[in-house]
């Protein structure tokens, strides 16, 4: 018992200092670069067009390289080629869909508007992708290429790791939901790690939220949300979260991969949030890190509940990243993806900053920000 204890030990620091570790540097953007304003939905698909091609090409340029070169450059322990290479196609994928729908309106001459029919014309067009010396563009371009390898490293790093240390990279199974099949242009906020104390981050958060009209899912830990009802009691929190949805981050922030009590986490977190919030209480739940067993799935779907994973991580909970940095890098992410789940903390003061920032520059380029009860398939 005693070496069964000790190994799931390890093995829980071993993923906690691969996820805190984390990239060398993260990906850092500056909207401002960007020549033309984003008022309407064409404008939108001219800017989405042109993230879409710079990170295309970033993309490209990574598959010339060999596995010990992509590995050193990611600087990762262990390196697995056949992740590596589904997450690439998965991108190409979502990628071409993405510059379809971002062209399907152009006028002549637009911006950024190359002939694609297909997967083939769309990789072909990214590989040669670059913008003239005296282009308007010309800035955002030196600049773009320098975000999008960086942002690649990124993804891809997380690739090598996966399954050995799983993540928001890739999903295991029909229960889990990582943003990526949203309808184009849709965006649903999520918030992790609350609720905060009394008249703080989370209650402000939430009159910012309402504000803007917007809802959120919001992925409450257990001792967070059991605290406040001590505090306050379930009529309070009730109130706090009213017009919002409510799913569980487990009962403690530690990986549900290699956690022996990670079912009964679940199902406590899960429990504290229907019988005390049931207004807001929603089937979801989003594993701390992301990370998650291979064969969880079943045990899910035996609960009814759903893996809630992100495609845009904000990196708010990053303190080498500002939250000006963290809405440019998340306005960008919108145009590159054109749908999915963002991944924000109501515990920290950023995303206060940029949801209604976001709001705000999106307000006019006919993007929808999803309601949060109607995630759930």
């Amino acid at each position: 018992m005693v070496e069964r204890a000790l190994l799931a030990l390890l093995l829980a620091t071993a993923s906690a200092l691969a996820h805190a570790n984390g990239p060398s540097s993260v990906a850092i953007s500056d909207r401002a670069i960007w020549p033309r304003p984003l008022n309407s939905p064409e404008s939108f698909d001219t800017a989405s067009r042109a993230e879409i091609l710079a990170f295309g090409n970033a993309l490209a340029d990574s598959e010339q390289m060999s596995d010990a070169d992509m590995q050193a450059r990611l600087r990762t322990k262990s390196f697995d080629h056949a992740s590596v290479e589904r997450v690439r196609a998965k991108y190409w994928q979502r990628l071409t869909a993405g510059y379809l729908a971002a062209s399907a309106h152009c006028a002549n001459g637009a911006a950024f508007c190359m002939k694609v029919d297909n997967q083939a014309d769309f990789v072909k067009a990214a590989r040669t992708f670059s913008v003239g010396l005296d282009s308007e563009y010309r800035n955002w371009f030196v600049h773009a290429g320098a975000f999008h390898r960086t942002y690649l490293n990124e993804l891809l790093r997380l690739a090598a790791l996966f399954p050995r240390v799983s993540s928001e990279v890739d999903t295991y199974s029909s229960r889990e939901i990582d943003g990526s099949a949203l309808p184009d242009r849709t965006f649903l906020l999520t918030f992790d790690d609350g609720p905060s104390a009394p008249g703080s981050t989370t209650d402000q958060l939430v009159q910012t939220l309402r504000a803007s009209h917007l809802s959120g899912t919001f992925f409450t830990l257990g001792p967070q949300l059991q605290s406040r009802l001590q505090h306050s009691g379930s009529s309070a929190i009730a109130d706090t979260y009213r017009g919002m949805c409510v799913g569980a981050h487990g009962w403690q922030h530690r990986s549900h991969a290699t956690w022996a009590d990670w079912e009964d986490s679940v199902t406590r977190s899960i429990g504290l949030v229907r019988a005390n919030v049931p207004p807001s209480f929603v089937p979801l739940f989003r594993p701390p890190y992301g990370e998650r067993r291979a064969d969880s799935g079943s045990f899910f779907d035996s609960h009814g509940l759903y893996v809630t994973l992100w495609n845009i991580d904000s990196q708010d909970w990053n303190e080498k990243v500002n939250a000006d940095q963290v809405k440019q890098r998340v306005l960008t992410l919108t145009l590159l993806w054109r749908r999915g789940i963002i991944l924000f903390h109501d515990i920290h003061p950023k995303a206060q900053v940029a949801v209604p920032w976001l709001h705000d520059q999106l307000n006019a380029s006919g993007i929808q920000w999803m309601d949060c009860k109607a995630l759930i398939p």
